[in-house]
């Protein structure tokens, strides 16, 4: 063997493998961390959660809400578009490679409920609801959706070097329902363009949740959450004196053979082992005094479903069949729906990949999948233009009660904050996963 080819080979060799340990060594170092990035911005959020718990505005009033949002992403360098659906705005972050665009959803409104809770920065703040003066609670957690996914974008702009992909972060106005005579949340912001420049790849979405422990995320993949629809039957009869009821038609009768009769869709019409479906009423109004049978009674309820088929069938059914009841007693009904939220589907390759992803964030153990919500959520129209999904962060101390906790909506609904790192960190790993960056 020539000793100075064996040389000159350890030589190569030599500078080969500290040329490899000096590359391996930077990028380790530029690879983003999820977990060090969320800790760095956790005091930020906080912060931000309490300001804006502070502060809640209503559905399409989030004028301060969406101010302070704007103001952070604009000192992060996003481009940012305000005024949609009202008071929504939209920041692009641009990475570094190229990839596919992915959006980050948080909805912003809060709810016309008084606090009781007892925080130093609890809300005092009050607003008129429907003509009547309210107290006005974050009830529902959507100030700490705006707050973490504010801790998201400060992450993401940190490593948008190693992107390989942009993000849309959504800040969402009227999740709760646009007031009365108004347009407002998810279908308005797409209906006003907001996936029509460029429409998103993926879509994410995350809801805190009084029932789950504190920091337990609760992942289900396809239909997750309910579609939403409200109704109103006006039942008519003929008014006459409540000691004559053979002189008239009473629609009270004939109401309450309706409510009665329709009970037989859920149970008897549909194929509830396909999926579940509630149909439940929630108003009833008519007549003044107790010896007259008035001439109209309304009623109004909601419709629950897991299955978009199913969705329609029970709604053509609930017309037939109090049109039919009514008829019986010779009464009138016409039933008039008002088409809410559809369901909420979770993608299932999406469900799959991510899976993985969010346990090695908080482990096997606090991921579980939940069972199906009856609640609605207007993440939904996203889902249909696109794979989205939605996952849940459990926000209730450990010590706690599950079943003895103040749910979602409640005046005394209660957030532990120390969750909110976790949830910030698994909504930042979901988006590197999703924008090809390797920790």
């Amino acid at each position: 063997m020539d000793m100075r080819l064996t040389s000159l080979a350890l030589v190569f060799a030599s500078l080969f493998l500290f040329a490899s340990s000096v590359y391996s060594a930077s990028t380790v170092a530029s690879v983003p961390n999820a977990a060090e990035l969320s800790a760095e911005v956790e005091s930020k959020v906080i912060a931000w959660r309490r300001d804006f718990h502070q502060h809640p505005e209503l559905s399409n009033r989030e004028f301060r809400t969406s101010e302070v949002i704007a103001k952070h992403l604009k000192s992060l360098g996003l481009e940012v578009q305000t005024g949609i659906a009202h008071t929504g705005l939209v920041a692009i972050l641009k990475g570094g490679k190229p990839g596919p665009l992915i959006a980050l959803r948080a909805d912003m409104d809060a709810l016309p409920v008084t606090e009781v809770v007892d925080l130093p920065f609890a809300s005092k703040v009050t607003d008129t609801y429907r003509g009547q003066k309210v107290g006005v609670m974050h009830a529902c957690g959507h100030d700490t959706h705006v707050a973490m996914l504010m801790g998201v974008a400060d992450n993401l702009v940190k490593v948008k070097d190693s992107l390989a992909g942009d993000v849309m972060f959504i800040f969402q106005p009227a999740e709760e329902g646009a007031p009365e005579g108004e347009e407002g949340g998810a279908e308005l912001m797409l209906k006003q363009g907001l996936f029509a420049k460029r429409k998103p790849d993926q879509v994410f979405g995350m809801h805190v949740t009084s029932s789950m422990p504190s920091g337990v995320i609760g992942l289900r993949s396809g239909p997750a959450m309910a579609s939403e629809d409200s109704f109103t039957i006006k039942v008519t009869g003929k008014q006459t004196h409540g000691s004559r009821p053979w002189s008239g038609v009473d629609p009270i009768v004939a109401s309450a053979q309706i409510i009665n009769s329709v009970q037989t869709i859920i149970s008897r019409q549909v194929d509830i082992t396909k999926a579940p479906a509630v149909l439940s009423f929630g108003a009833i109004n008519g007549g003044i005094r107790s010896n007259i049978i008035p001439d109209e009674v309304e009623l109004i309820g909601t419709i629950r479903t897991f299955d978009q088929q199913m969705r329609a069938d029970i709604k053509v059914k609930l017309a037939e069949v109090a049109a039919n009841a009514a008829k019986t007693l010779g009464a009138t009904a016409v039933t008039v729906i008002q088409s809410g939220y559809p369901v909420t589907v979770n993608n299932p390759e999406l469900v799959s990949k991510m899976r993985p992803v969010i346990a090695s964030v908080v482990g096997d153990n606090m991921l579980i999948e939940p069972g199906l919500m009856t609640g609605a959520e207007d993440f939904s129209y996203y889902a249909l233009q696109t794979p989205g999904m939605f996952f849940f962060l459990g926000v209730t101390p450990a010590d706690q009660d599950i079943s003895q906790v103040a749910s979602n909506h409640s005046p005394a609904f209660y957030v532990d904050e120390s969750a909110l790192r976790v949830g910030v960190q698994t909504m930042t790993q979901v988006a590197l996963t999703a924008l090809s960056v390797a920790q």
